[in-house]
């Protein structure tokens, strides 16, 4: 089976921060594995936004070169790389001057799409947001993106959204979280709402509990000083782990689109309960022979900011109520993870106790990275002669296993989410209310460690974090779900 690739409309998109780490790893990269899919037109065009002083000849020698490091090889076609670099130019621009913006409306077409990837730090949102509308850069079908951390708080999210509706739509504005666009996130949903067999499950009198793992084998590395401003819960609770939150619990949507989807989300996180002080675990990584602790990486002696979370949640509705949810984050930890384990309940009654076995829930496993896929765990007969002899196994399918022999195109998250921006789609990026009930929620927490002056904890490097974090679920008669090396 050949999957369909339907090219979008042609466009111009303009990149500022076009010379920057986030475009030269993952947007460029990205479009270049879209021109070959033949879903992005030979027609459209790139234009990188800098201070770098470069023309357009040296910005395609520094695209050439991200490609490299960031394309696999064999994708790497004299032809097809020379074509690439054909759609892309250059503008030198300072933002907060005049200089440049006439320039850059004469390079943009009239009749095409245009998109604005705001690849920069979140304080220039406003500014450029301004300069596009003073210079009448952007049309009312103009897009634009904005890249996390989308405010540090409720007071500032608010006045980033409000600096961004001064001059655009709400309809024009995508909130881009990288972890929406991965292919099983998408999956989740279509798991949940497109078979019969698992919504009437999807609830509290079936379900256990729900744990939400990402954990990161590495440190924060030459990112300490940035990390450290920052933190585990405004890095990665308030925004990854909060979406795959929301796309787990919430209630089937009307429809697929946009803001029936998002408005299902944004119902979660008004239903979340507060979170109480012994239910959250806050941690950083101690040294190793050869690395060191987070403590010498933020280059902090006095840092109090965790790069470790633990945490229950509850939700407060009706399908939920009385289902933890447990979330764990964490750097330096045994291994790269991410995954939503649904965990069911113990069947209500065995009818197996003469064998010994105890017989647990059913877990359904949806992992985002690494070899994406999902896994029901279920229980079997261990196959052979001896009785009735119990064991798990789980039912698996890796999709790059599952799809073996079908040539079927599977674009990264930052592919699939710039193909979204140009369809005019929205419903895989945050809305702006989505975004300020959900530091509505997280500040409390935060505001609760300030005023206590409390320390994070200290946690083995490698390791699965702190031995608060898994007592957390012990009291619950529960475990972590290993990470494994």
């Amino acid at each position: 089976m050949v999957a369909k690739v339907i090219p979008v409309e042609d466009f111009d998109l303009v990149i500022f921060g076009g010379t920057g780490d986030l475009a030269t790893r993952k947007i460029l990269p990205g479009l270049y594995r879209r021109m070959l899919s033949g879903q992005m037109p030979k027609t459209s065009r790139i234009i990188g936004a800098a201070r770098s002083e470069y023309d357009a000849d040296a910005f395609r020698e520094h695209v050439h070169q991200g490609l490299k490091d960031h394309v696999d090889q064999s994708l790497l076609k004299k032809r097809d790389v020379d074509a690439f670099l054909g759609q892309l130019d250059y503008l030198q621009l300072d933002i907060f001057t005049d200089d440049g913006w006439k320039a850059l409306g004469e390079m943009l077409r009239g009749d095409v799409i245009r998109a604005f990837y705001f690849s920069v730090a979140p304080s220039l949102f406003g500014e450029i947001a301004r300069r596009l509308v003073q210079f009448k850069l952007a049309d009312q079908d103009a897009r634009i993106v904005v890249e996390k951390p989308f405010g540090r708080n409720l007071e500032t999210a608010k006045a980033l959204n409000a600096e961004l509706a001064e001059c655009f739509d709400e309809k024009q504005v995508y909130r881009i979280d990288h972890y929406l666009g991965k292919e099983t996130v998408q999956n989740l949903m279509a798991i949940r709402f497109g078979n019969a067999l698992f919504e009437p499950l999807w609830n509290a009198q079936h379900v256990d509990h729900v744990q939400i793992t990402a954990s990161e084998s590495l440190g924060v590395g030459g990112r300490g000083a940035y990390y450290d401003k920052s933190g585990a819960m405004r890095d990665m609770v308030q925004n990854h782990l909060m979406q795959l939150l929301c796309l787990t619990a919430m209630e089937p949507p009307s429809k697929f689109e946009a803001n029936a989807v998002r408005d299902e989300k944004l119902k979660i996180i008004k239903a979340l309960s507060p979170v109480a002080p012994n239910e959250v675990v806050r941690g950083q990584y101690s040294a190793t022979e050869d690395k060191g602790s987070y403590i010498q990486d933020s280059e902090n002696p006095e840092s109090d900011t965790e790069c470790f979370v633990a945490m229950k949640v509850e939700i407060a509705n009706w399908r939920w109520a009385g289902t933890p949810f447990y979330l764990r984050t964490g750097k330096r930890l045994r291994n790269r993870l991410t995954e939503i384990a649904v965990v069911f309940k113990d069947p209500p009654h065995s009818i197996f106790d003469d064998t010994g076995t105890h017989l647990r829930g059913n877990a359904l496993i949806i992992r985002l990275q690494p070899d994406e896929g999902i896994t029901m765990r279920m229980t079997i007969k261990d196959p052979g002669p001896g009785g009735m002899r119990l064991r798990e196994v789980p039912l698996d399918m890796t999709f790059a296993e599952a799809l073996e022999g079908e040539d079927i195109d599977l674009p990264d998250a930052y592919e699939r989410l710039i193909m979204d921006v140009i369809r005019g789609n929205q419903t895989l990026f945050m809305r702006g209310d989505e975004v300020e009930a959900a530091w509505n929620w997280i500040d409390p927490i935060i505001n609760q460690w300030v005023e206590k002056g409390s320390k994070p904890i200290q946690y083995d490097s490698g390791g699965s974090g702190p031995d608060d974090a898994l007592m957390l679920m012990h009291r619950d008669g529960r475990r972590w779900r290993e990470i494994k090396q």
